[in-house]
């Protein structure tokens, strides 16, 4: 047999593409080695999910010492203790307030909570005109038919119009790309503002939500809006009487140096989704949190039309409870902090190197750059060559596993991701950097983009 899938046998599975892949053996840390032997460094966590490493014994172990007492019990048949701990222990890392939890198994399902919460909140409190949830472009909020509608990425979106209610769209805050003569501050005021006149053209009173990415994840490519802009979207929402909605599927769990990403930030939201770090990989977990003066109205008023049949499984809780346990007895979060400001000054000193690195940017171990064709106007790489997808291939080949999508909405733009796992060590970093500029050494050459020196 061969790592590439030759030789190997047919698979009855699929996924987004016929691509093979070697099949796992084992994994360790930030590592993993395929069944011929072969180890790769796990840079992007997955798919920005294995915040706490692999293999944490601690959480293992509390998932065995689960599986011999009870794997599955129905929310509507019993109550179990790992999902009541879970919950409370996880409200403890919220902002204040935010005190009931509503379990799922992923991201998708977790942003669905959210809307379906929010709009039955609406109706509950005699606002039932409210229906509309405006999302920006791009972004991605989910792959579910409701979390798609609310997802700004035409590349994915796009097959399945006419099957769903899109909801409207604001530009995101793509300052870095400006050339407007204001300064950051200034931009982020007036991509925030844009939100104000979108409000207005639907209609103030059919507005429900506004869902934002405090950090963005792939479809942007870890976008950070200027400061400014944060506050000022939660003084709109008010104003309006509009829920805020913040995705913290990706940069949520203590990835960018903070439990939540927008804790960096004041401008709190209403409602929170989570997911990825939050099981980090142990066992499908997600989880939308929110303040009981939203919950309370909705269970009055004859309860939440909504859930899953793995809500609150206790083998997925006692997993979630062990990494929140473990994410504070190693300090993760600082530790994340201080690991993401070594790694992104490293990403920023390849741009002396590989001038079509064009921007640089994220917080803590959510971390991206962008090619391009001109760093001086940002102009994009030509679509055809496939840059993102290039350099994932090369650096897999070479041991190293980092994540892409296309950055300007879905069919052009190319950015790569690198978010490892926030066990990470300056030495394992020297590795990571290793590995990655001799990828892209060879992808200048594949694709003849300059070189420094």
């Amino acid at each position: 047999m061969t790592a590439n899938g030759s030789n190997r046998r047919p698979s009855n599975l699929f996924y987004q593409s016929g691509n093979r892949r070697p099949p796992v053996d084992r994994a360790e840390g930030i590592y993993i080695w395929d069944q011929y032997g072969r180890r790769v460094i796990d840079g992007s966590s997955g798919a920005m999910v294995v915040n706490l490493g692999h293999g944490n014994r601690n959480v293992i172990d509390a998932m065995k010492r689960q599986m011999d007492k009870a794997t599955f019990a129905y929310r509507l048949h019993f109550e179990n203790d790992p999902a009541e701990d879970l919950a409370t222990r996880l409200t403890q890392f919220m902002p204040a307030g935010f005190d009931r939890v509503f379990f799922v198994s992923g991201g998708s399902e977790a942003v669905e909570s959210c809307l379906k919460l929010a709009r039955q909140y609406a109706v509950a409190t005699g606002q039932a005109g409210r229906f509309k949830v405006i999302s920006r472009f791009p972004s991605y909020h989910g792959c579910t038919l409701g979390a798609l509608a609310v997802t700004g990425y035409a590349a994915l979106a796009a097959p399945f119009a006419a099957m769903m209610h899109e909801m409207p769209k604001i530009p995101a805050p793509t300052a870095y790309l400006d050339r407007d003569g204001l300064t950051m501050e200034e931009r982020g005021i007036r991509y925030a503002d844009m939100l104000e006149a979108a409000i207005k053209a639907e209609g103030p009173e059919t507005v429900l939500a506004f869902i934002m990415e405090p950090v963005g994840g792939a479809s942007t490519g870890a976008l950070v809006a200027p400061d400014s802009y944060y506050p000022r979207v939660r003084e709109i929402c008010d104003r309006y009487g509009v829920l805020l909605i913040h995705d913290e599927v990706m940069g949520g769990a203590g990835r960018t140096g903070k439990f939540l990403s927008g804790d960096h930030w004041p401008g709190r939201p209403d409602l929170v989704a989570l997911s990825k770090g939050l099981g980090s990989g142990y066992c499908p977990l997600g989880a939308m949190v929110a303040p009981d003066r939203i919950v309370q109205p909705v269970l009055e008023a004859g309860g939440f039309l909504h859930g899953f049949t793995y809500a609150g499984n206790p083998l997925a809780s006692a997993a979630g409870l062990a990494v929140l346990d473990e994410i504070e007895r190693l300090d993760l979060i600082a530790h994340a902090a201080a690991m993401g400001e070594i790694l992104k000054s490293r990403l920023e000193g390849l741009k002396a190197r590989f001038p079509f690195i064009g921007d640089v940017r994220g917080k803590g171990l959510l971390l991206a750059a962008e090619m391009v064709a001109d760093p001086e106007t940002m102009k994009v790489l030509p679509k055809e060559l496939n840059a993102y997808q290039r350099i994932v291939d090369i650096a897999y080949d070479k041991g190293l596993i980092i994540y892409s999508r296309r950055t300007r909405g879905g069919y052009e733009g190319d950015h790569f991701l690198v978010c490892p796992p926030m066990i990470i060590t300056p030495a394992q970093i020297d590795e990571v950097m290793d590995i990655l500029v001799d990828s892209l050494e060879d992808l200048a050459a594949e694709l003849r983009l300059p070189v420094n020196g």
